[in-house]
Parts: C-alpha cells; sequence; structure tokens
C-alpha cells in the first residue's frame, strides 16, 4: 500500500509500505476513507515529538471501512464504516478504568501515528478495536465524522471540561486554529456569557465568529486590555491556550481573573515560563491534559443531530496521493486560509482483505 512515512525533522514521502496485517486478537484492519492532518502531526514533522522514530506511518485521525478483524472483536465486523478514535484503549488497566483511556499502561494511549503506524495511508492496524473504532451513521458524512477523530473530543475534554466552562462564565480561547474553533463550538453546550477568541490570522477570526465567539481580537492587538474591559478589569473566568508557544500559554495566564482556570491544550515543543511570583496568590488552576475520547459516543450524537458544526471546519480536501500537498497548505494556514484539510481515498467497488500473517 501507499503510506506517509517519516524519515526525520522535515522529511516524510509518500511510499510503498507492506500492508498491515493482523497482530493481536483485538486488532482490525481499516481501510482509510477520509484522512486529516493534525496540528500534533507538523510538531512531529520538526521534531518536537522524538518518540516518533524515522520510518513511522504518521496520523492518529481517519474514517474508514472495516476489513478485518481478530478473533477477540466483537462490536464490529468487515465492512462496517467506523470512526477511528485518535486514542487506543485496552480496556483492561487502571487507567482505562477510569476512561482515562489517553493514559493506558495496557498498550494503548495515544500510539497511532506515534509509536504504531497510523491512519495517513491506505490501510491502518487499528488496536483494541472494540473501544478504539466507533461505527457512524450513513447520515453522516466522513469528512464531517473525521473531525470526531481528535480536534472534537480534544477541544471539548481539554478545554472545556478541563476547563470547568459553566454557564455565565467569560471564555477566552487563545489561538483560532481547528481545536480553537472546536473549542469555541464545545463551549457552547455549557452557556457561557461570552466567548473572546485571539488570533493573529483574520481568516481564523472571522471563523470564529462564524463558530459563536462573541468578540475577537488579533494577537498583536491588545488581547489582555480587551479582556479588561470586558470583565471590569476582573479577568476571564476561563483561558483556553491553543496553540502550543510560551509566549501563548505565558499570555494566558496574565488574562485569567482570581480564582480562574486555564486550560493548556497546545502541544509544547518548548519550556514555557510559569510566573508562580504572581499566580500563586491568585487561587489559579492550571490544567494540562492529553484527550481520552470518553467523549466521543456523545460527540458524534450531537454532530448527527446538528449540533455541532463539521463541514463549515473543512476548507480543503484532497485526493489521498496529495499527501505532501495538503501538508503544505496546512503548515501555511496563514496564507492559505486552512483550517481542518481532509484526504479521501479513492472508491473501490471491492475491498481487498490483506493476508493474515501466520
Amino acid at each position: 500500500m501507499k503510506a506517509l512515512v517519516f524519515h526525520g525533522p522535515g522529511q516524510t514521502s509518500w511510499q510503498d509500505v507492506p500492508d498491515p496485517a493482523i497482530k493481536d486478537a483485538p486488532d482490525a484492519i481499516v481501510r482509510v476513507d477520509a484522512v486529516t492532518i493534525c496540528g500534533t502531526d507538523l510538531h512531529i514533522v520538526k521534531g518536537d515529538v522524538p518518540e516518533v522514530t524515522p520510518g513511522r506511518v504518521l496520523g492518529h485521525e481517519a474514517v474508514g471501512t472495516v476489513v478485518e478483524t481478530g478473533g477477540d472483536v466483537r462490536t464490529v465486523r468487515p465492512g462496517d464504516r467506523v470512526l477511528i478514535s485518535c486514542i487506543s484503549a485496552c480496556g483492561r488497566c487502571r487507567f482505562c478504568r477510569e476512561a482515562r483511556y489517553g493514559q493506558c499502561r495496557g498498550g494503548g494511549g495515544w500510539v497511532l501515528g506515534h509509536t504504531v503506524d497510523g491512519t495517513q495511508a491506505e490501510y491502518v492496524r487499528v488496536p483494541f478495536a472494540d473501544l478504539s473504532v466507533h461505527p457512524l451513521p450513513s447520515t453522516l458524512p466522513s469528512d464531517e465524522a473525521v473531525l470526531l477523530a481528535d480536534i472534537f473530543p480534544t477541544a471539548y475534554e481539554v478545554g472545556v471540561l478541563n476547563g470547568s466552562v459553566r454557564p455565565g462564565d467569560t471564555v477566552v480561547v487563545v489561538g483560532a486554529g481547528p481545536i480553537g474553533l472546536a473549542v469555541i463550538a464545545t463551549a457552547s453546550l455549557c452557556g457561557p456569557y461570552r466567548v473572546i477568541a485571539v488570533d493573529p490570522a483574520a481568516s481564523r477570526l472571522a471563523a470564529a465568529r462564524d463558530l459563536g465567539a462573541d468578540a475577537t481580537v488579533s494577537a498583536e492587538e491588545g488581547p489582555e486590555k480587551l479582556v479588561e474591559d470586558l470583565t471590569d478589569g476582573l479577568g476571564a473566568d476561563v483561558v483556553v491556550e491553543a496553540v502550543g508557544v510560551p509566549e501563548a500559554f505565558e499570555m494566558c495566564t496574565r488574562m485569567v481573573r482570581p480564582g480562574g482556570r486555564v486550560a493548556n491544550i497546545g502541544v509544547h515543543g518548548k519550556p514555557a515560563t510559569l510566573h508562580l511570583e504572581d499566580l500563586w496568590i491568585k487561587d489559579v488552576t492550571i490544567t494540562t491534559g492529553l484527550v481520552d475520547t470518553h467523549s466521543t459516543p456523545v460527540l458524534l450524537r450531537m454532530m448527527a443531530a446538528g449540533r455541532l458544526p463539521g463541514a463549515a471546519m473543512v476548507t480543503h480536501r484532497f485526493e489521498l496521493d496529495r499527501m505532501a500537498e495538503a501538508y503544505d497548505v496546512f503548515s501555511r494556514a496563514g496564507d492559505t486560509g486552512a483550517l481542518k484539510v481532509v484526504l479521501g481515498a479513492a472508491r473501490h467497488d471491492t475491498v481487498a482483505v490483506p493476508p493474515r500473517e501466520q
């Protein structure tokens, strides 16, 4: 098959690789029908995630069709159309029993495109399929459903739930990329009083307004002063960091009110300064987190019911073999206006089932 392979910082190629095969009884082999690129993939390509070694197939978000299952798989069967979660869950370890699947110690967690081959390929082996794929209704298009693999559960769990967004809160979202926009969309489920979006790109601020932000401000035009003015000098109840650079995180800690919450979602490749000399007296709660995807079934129902945006966040579509072009467009979002890019494989009348290893 063809797949996008990481060869070291700044180096990837769309190339031939061996077809995946069932290795363990809980596995499923899925033909990829739609796949997207995550900001974390850009961090990997830059070399910010050293656990990803040369030779790894990238990607952790996809919608596809099951073509083969291991002997222990009970919830899906060949022919089923499924969402592939960015997180795999063994279902047995301490953390999985607490629905903290991102911290799985039984061989799961964030493994796809990280420690095992991922979804930016024609086929993918999904470990622990019973808890790691979700059957999809036929009414939900693949290029919308794929947003439920990562950005919507990440935004909701690590941003909205970790930030304890409550009715009447003022919420600031720093970074109006795909994750930040998904925070704006899912925060609306909790009834905040006001949502303020901060980003340097005018196109992303426009998208934030379309998705429900009540106020927007460029990162260069004094967001801290705007938040101060809109909160009578108090500061925001919740500030969500959705960029992953030190300056953004430090800005968040300056905009939060005493007793408020800072929820960090961004993937940081460099240290950020924690100004405890200012924060120790403010009773501020700072949370970090890797998504667990425990909310995926709920969010899937909400999207199927039209309560979450899907198509509005997909700005570019490509054939699967145009992976290099898609990465280029997504990595230059400030110039291209890209939010989410979705790649789709050509449809086949028959499904080729890779041979099982003996």
